[in-house]
């Protein structure tokens, strides 16, 4: 059966790539992006299957409009993909605080404000599933990219929580933490103004094999098939990692994480306080 699949950020990368998998199945998609001119070719290629809507995700009452447009028009929404985001790089010290909060608001906030507008029609359905887009860098992360981490780490955080609040809603929430992939994303990512301060740290980074090695990034378009089975699962899981890359890192830190706590659980139980020390 048909499903109506709703995608932010669908005029280049993952989220078209995605767009264009759904509707050669034979499923509805709803695509938003800033400037509508980057999903025409979806629109002339599918039809009447295509929503395409112009959709600035930082805007919360667009937002919800869009959400409501794409109700109105194919009377149901199954999925909703949060895919829309932006990019900064930079040393913590070099972040201009405009591109700071121009990064929080697409990457955070956008995703908010659309997890907002579509859960009243989900949970009005009595079914649903939100994917929410955040990387393998809201697992860990590598130095220049902090911001960015930010950002992820905030949706994973929100997500985690929003999966707990409708678990028993028929809604599910599933966190898609994709490793690099050969978009075109990183050329539409902001450069903040270097500090030489920094130039070793970068270089080092640079100099990695998980960032820049031959295998550092994956083919975009063989993401489809996963995305297509994960919507499709009657019991999809709350966090995904996309490509082979992340789940070593991702161990990894973990372990690290662990360690870290274990090594200093006699300090931080003294912390609590007296009771802690009368039951130590």
């Amino acid at each position: 059966m048909a499903k109506t699949i709703f995608i932010t950020g669908a005029s280049r990368g993952l989220g078209k790539i995605w767009a264009e998998a759904f509707l050669q199945r034979g499923d509805n998609v709803v695509v938003t992006s800033r400037k509508l001119s980057g999903t025409q070719d979806l629109v002339d290629k599918y039809g009447s299957a295509v929503l395409a809507l112009e959709l600035d995700v930082t805007n919360r009452a667009a937002s919800f409009q869009a959400i409501e447009k794409a109700k109105a028009h194919f009377g149901t929404i199954d999925v909703v993909i949060n895919n829309a985001g932006s990019g900064v790089v930079g040393a913590v010290e070099e972040l201009s605080e405009q591109d700071a909060k121009n990064l929080m608001d697409t990457n955070f906030f956008g995703t908010l404000w659309m997890t907002q507008a579509a859960l009243p029609i989900l949970r009005a359905q009595g079914h649903g599933h939100i994917l929410q887009l955040s990387s393998a860098l809201g697992i860990y992360t590598f130095p220049t990219l902090g911001i960015y981490s930010a950002s992820k780490f905030a949706v994973e955080g929100l997500s985690e929580a929003l999966a707990l609040e409708v678990k028993d809603l028929g809604i599910h929430v599933t966190i898609v933490q994709p490793n690099g992939f050969a978009t075109s994303f990183g050329s539409t990512t902001i450069n903040s103004q270097p500090n030489t301060a920094y130039d070793a740290v970068r270089a080092k980074l640079y100099a990695d094999p998980n960032v820049a090695g031959p295998d550092a990034y994956g083919d975009p378009q063989a993401t489809a098939a996963a995305i297509l089975q994960l919507v499709d699962s009657p019991t999809p899981p709350l966090r995904f990692i996309l490509g082979k890359n992340a789940l070593p890192l991702a161990k990894l830190a973990y372990a690290e994480r662990l360690a870290e706590w274990e090594t200093w659980q006699d300090v931080s139980s003294k912390a609590h306080g007296l009771q802690a020390l009368e039951n130590a």
